[in-house]
């Protein structure tokens, strides 16, 4: 925490308008692979989350009135700017939180996708009808918005997440407040500006910057009707438990512990490759990284040595250059955390086969960096196979049968993700069937579901009850309305 120095200081963005805060705190925001300062992050007090909770709630009064075939033409706008601008973004989003620029180009890819989905609300947003459900009397449900809504977002994905909430509650009618997280901002910034040229009426959309006091106000403000977050399960779980308690519709997808299941008849080159890139890829920082290979019966062996040459061999750097593999960390204190459970592992009996701690990258002695790191013989009953890592550290056990291996997934407390590498499809329908997971992979490393089909997640992994994206996002942003109605009919050929 600082006073504010000569770097640009970060507005909000209240009301249609850039406006400053009110904060008397800030935090340096530092590029994770340079260290070189980027700005200033003002700490928002509950005041500006109020100014702009209650903009919002005054917006929503002819927000919900606007037809939604004209809501979404300012989400078809949105795209053509996201397009436009697609290289800055994906640039901003490497500068501030580490990852390669394909990452970016990736992550990014995303959010225009979930923006595409929501420009679908007229048809996503139908409700139902019956006619006589007795004699001359019709029922009919229909969805209506919410009123202000908001996201707390994670600094993993600045540039995705919030859009797998925000297009959707404003497509459906509600309006909107913004939390980035305190150390991701930039990405936000920018996407704000380009809502800004979007021409939006004032309060539909607003961004107040902040950390936990911001949190809170938002949690506890009585006119923001629902809450959308994505980050580790003990602050998704204080967050569910707060907002609920306020009366408050709560989505909060929590940490994860995914595993990966690799038979003995799989491609195993394919597997080595699409394995690496889930464990070490945005340098393990993310709810669908892989964290534990389970390998049964011989797959063992060859399984092992592969993915340690993966692991030993990928190209860590600074994300904007050409041929980097792997960023950094997002900060010293992550850096330091992924050292201290490394350790622990090695403490529990694991095998340290890639160590990643303690590493310099040329010209980047001031970055955070971890190299990919490979636990072996993990121990399943130990802390630290229950541990999210949050980094680049894949964690490597062995079972002798299927059964086995699943029986081994499904005794986790987490149920993010969890995938199989097989060339068979018996094999492939027992998983999908009996594993406990909210998203499932064959053959795929990161199971990340399409805009059009919810984020889902069971278990410690996820408190709520609709996930973000696609029909769930509509669900999640509407509150339904049944109508029944009889018309008397008397006279009514006379009148007309």
């Amino acid at each position: 925490m600082s006073q504010r120095n000569s770097l640009p200081t970060l507005p909000n963005y209240v009301n249609g308008e850039w406006c400053h805060s009110t904060a008397a705190e800030f935090l340096t925001l530092i590029n994770p692979a340079t260290a070189d300062k980027l700005a200033q992050v003002p700490l928002s007090p509950a005041a500006d989350v109020d100014e702009a909770a209650q903009t919002a709630a005054i917006a929503f009064l002819s927000w919900r009135r606007t037809p939604p075939v004209q809501r979404v033409q300012y989400l078809f706008r949105l795209k053509g700017l996201m397009e436009e601008h697609f290289e800055d973004l994906s640039r901003t989003i490497t500068l501030e939180c580490g990852k390669t620029l394909d990452e970016s180009n990736g992550e990014l890819r995303r959010a225009i996708e979930n923006v595409e989905v929501a420009c679908g609300i007229p048809m996503m947003m139908q409700g139902n009808i019956l006619e006589d459900i007795a004699s001359g009397i019709d029922e009919y449900m229909i969805r209506q918005p919410l009123g202000v809504a908001a996201v707390i977002a994670p600094f993993n994905f600045p540039g995705m997440i919030p859009f797998w909430f925000m297009p959707y509650a404003i497509a459906c009618g509600n309006t909107y407040v913004v939390k980035p997280s305190e150390k991701v901002p930039l990405t936000m910034q920018k996407i704000f500006q380009l809502l800004d040229q979007v021409g939006l009426p004032k309060g539909v959309i607003n961004l107040v910057n902040g950390g936990k006091a911001a949190v809170d106000a938002i949690l506890d403000h009585p006119l923001i009707r629902a809450i959308s977050f994505v980050g580790s399960s003990p602050v998704a779980q204080y967050v569910y438990s707060r907002a609920t308690a306020n009366g408050k519709r709560v989505q909060c997808q929590g940490g994860a512990k995914n595993p990966v299941i690799i038979l003995p008849d799989a491609d195993l080159e394919m597997t080595t490759r699409i394995t690496a890139d889930s464990a070490f890829g945005c340098a393990g920082q993310r709810c669908l990284a892989a964290s534990i290979a389970i390998t049964v019966g011989e797959a063992q062996q060859p399984y092992t040595e592969s993915i340690a040459d993966a692991a030993a061999t990928r190209v860590v750097g600074y994300g904007l250059e050409e041929g980097v593999q792997m960023g950094p960390v997002i900060s010293t204190q992550s850096r330091d955390r992924i050292h201290q459970l490394i350790q622990q592992g090695a403490d529990e009996g694991a095998k340290v086969l890639i160590d990643g701690r303690n590493v310099e990258i040329s010209g980047y002695g001031q970055g955070h960096f971890v190299r990919p790191t490979i636990l072996q013989n993990v121990n399943p009953k130990g802390a630290i196979a229950k541990t999210e890592i949050f980094g680049p550290v894949l964690s490597l056990m062995h079972v002798e049968t299927i059964d086995q291996a699943i029986a081994l997934v499904n005794s986790s407390q987490w149920g993010n993700m969890a995938c199989l590498f097989t060339n068979s499809g018996a094999a492939a329908r027992k998983f999908r069937y009996e594993a406990d997971a909210g998203n499932i992979g064959i053959n795929i490393g990161v199971a990340a579901p399409m805009a059009f089909f919810p984020f889902s997640g069971w278990k410690e992994s996820f408190y709520g009850d609709l996930h973000g994206q696609g029909q769930h996002a509509v669900e999640f942003f509407t509150q339904t309305k049944v109508v029944v109605e009889r018309w008397s009919q008397k006279d009514w050929s006379r009148k007309f």
